[in-house]
């Protein structure tokens, strides 16, 4: 079973940035999509970002322009940093790898003044 263990959040201010990580267990990038979730207090898990096997990569229209989705697959990790960030943009973040089914235990992103 692959194991994704997720990185990188943190409190930051408005306007700020963060980079998260998720560092997988085996050499999966080159088999599996990989897709980046948040969760809100109180709301449904909603995509967010993902990067397909060529390194094409599609975001949800709240996060397109300031966050980017990238990969290394030496080091069988995948990326999200996150620029310009609001406070709405606070969650839970999780990878996913979606050809496997298999889901992070997400990190924490709080962004507040």
């Amino acid at each position: 079973q692959v194991q994704l263990v997720e990185s990188g959040g943190g409190l930051v201010q408005p306007g700020g940035s963060l980079r998260l990580s998720c560092a997988a267990s085996a050499s999966i990038l080159r088999d599996s999509v990989m897709d980046w979730y948040r969760q809100a207090p109180g709301k449904q898990r909603e995509w967010v970002a993902a990067i397909r096997l060529g390194g094409s990569t599609n975001y949800a229209g709240p996060v397109w322009g300031r966050f980017t989705v990238s990969r290394d697959n030496a080091k069988n990790t995948v990326y999200l940093q996150m620029n310009n960030l609001k406070p709405e943009d606070t969650a839970v973040y999780y990878c996913y790898a979606r050809y496997f089914n298999s889901w992070g235990q997400g990190t924490q992103v709080t962004v507040s003044s």
